[in-house]
């Protein structure tokens, strides 16, 4: 089967999660990806289930087999002069470069973005920081927690009262990786259309920032941001969210509440619940509202969240709505089931594996997960012999030499 990025080379000199995503999201769809690796030491997130105190025992570390499958490993001492040139030789035979680290690294060992054109003119650099490339702050250091916190977003979600909310998973890594290799692609097509290389730069920040979008956006042409509101005291009791008796939690997600007001009342078979609320959002910010939204506290109390979905799913209406799902559910929630979002990998160490998913579908050329994560230097005597053509008393050498 053709894959959308076959043929495509991609150097990755990243660590953490940050743009490691983002290259195994190139992996993803065909290309080929060598990871570049301190000898000796590799990525920093091989050792992270050992310094978060989890146990390695019968089961894959998680952190390193989703950032970093579908590539290769490559370990070498990029401080070691030999080593760089053998980067150069790779870089004049690939298409992209990517590394994460903090302004001023890759300069300092010759594997900028100036340094490696001249090896190469048509090379994509992808660079991913956590401030952007520019302002006083640039070279400042950056983990997840970091864009999170200063793109506003711990502060935009829960009540008004609430302090900032601790955000699990790496999420600003995992935005930012995205935006990297969303860069890339948008690369590699000027690099087909216009025959140009080029930089291409994101950071934690700026992809957080365009995560929140349509609030940055009310702040910057109406003068404020979106507000947080108080669930008991929203203007639409049918955008907002109840608990059911079951301990479970469902969301109603109807901009244009006064429309399906009375069928909702009537598909809870609570008809008697019409005339606390009339719809009309511009005068229901008062007690009308609250009462609806305390009344429908209490109906939803009564049954279990399964009985609530299928009649809300039998109505007459297409009401909007949806279960608030742990993310433990999501494995077994049948929508993401059906739609690839999460796959199982016939890992060939630990055997059958659910692994996330795709979340874009390409018809004709579809994303895959073909390898698992490679090991520390797995692949560099593969990769000296088959693409540079080195001679086995040669990779002998190098790696007596400290290089590999």
């Amino acid at each position: 089967m053709t894959l959308a990025l076959e043929g495509i080379r991609v150097l990755d000199w990243t660590i953490w999660q940050q743009g490691p995503i983002g290259t195994a999201m190139l992996g993803d769809l065909g290309a080929e990806v060598i990871k570049l690796e301190t000898r000796g030491e590799g990525d920093p997130g091989r050792g992270l289930m050992r310094l978060s105190g989890m146990a390695l025992t019968d089961r894959p570390n998680f952190y390193i087999e989703a950032n970093n499958r579908n590539k290769k490993s490559l370990a070498l001492d990029l401080k070691n002069p030999e080593a760089r040139e053998l980067v150069y030789e790779l870089v004049r035979r690939s298409d992209v470069f990517a590394q994460n680290f903090r302004v001023g690294v890759a300069e300092r060992l010759g594997l900028d973005y100036e340094t490696l054109r001249r090896h190469n003119p048509r090379l994509i650099y992808a660079h991913a920081t956590g401030f952007g490339p520019r302002g006083p702050e640039a070279a400042a250091p950056a983990m997840d927690q970091m864009g999170i916190a200063r793109s506003g977003l711990m502060l935009a979600v829960g009540e008004p009262e609430a302090p900032p909310q601790q955000i699990a998973g790496g999420i600003a890594d995992q935005m930012s990786g995205i935006m990297l290799a969303w860069g890339v692609l948008a690369a590699l097509v000027a690099r087909e259309r216009h025959g140009i290389g080029q930089k291409v730069d994101v950071s934690q920040l700026g992809s957080m920032a365009a995560l929140q979008g349509l609030n940055l956006s009310a702040k910057l042409m109406m003068g404020a941001a979106l507000p947080r509101v108080r669930r008991v005291a929203a203007v639409n009791p049918l955008w907002n969210h109840y608990r059911c008796a079951d301990g479970l939690w469902i969301s109603l997600g109807m901009p244009q509440g006064g429309r399906h007001w009375a069928a909702f009342c009537r598909a809870i078979e609570i008809p008697e619940l019409e005339r606390l609320w009339g719809g009309d959002q511009a005068t229901a910010a008062g007690g009308d509202a609250a009462a609806a939204i305390a009344a429908l506290d209490e109906v939803f109390a009564r049954r279990p969240r399964v009985e609530w979905l299928g009649r809300l799913r039998a109505g007459s209406e297409d009401f909007i709505f949806a279960p608030i799902n742990r993310l433990e559910d999501l494995p077994e929630d049948p929508q993401v089931r059906a739609n690839d979002y999460i796959v199982e990998f016939a890992h060939p160490q630990h055997g059958p594996t659910r692994m996330l998913g795709f979340p874009v579908g390409l018809s004709e050329t579809p994303c895959s997960i073909r390898e698992p994560a490679p090991e520390l230097g797995q692949h560099t005597e593969e990769i000296l012999a088959d693409l540079l053509g080195y001679d086995w008393d040669r990779i002998t050498q190098l790696r007596e030499r400290g290089v590999i």
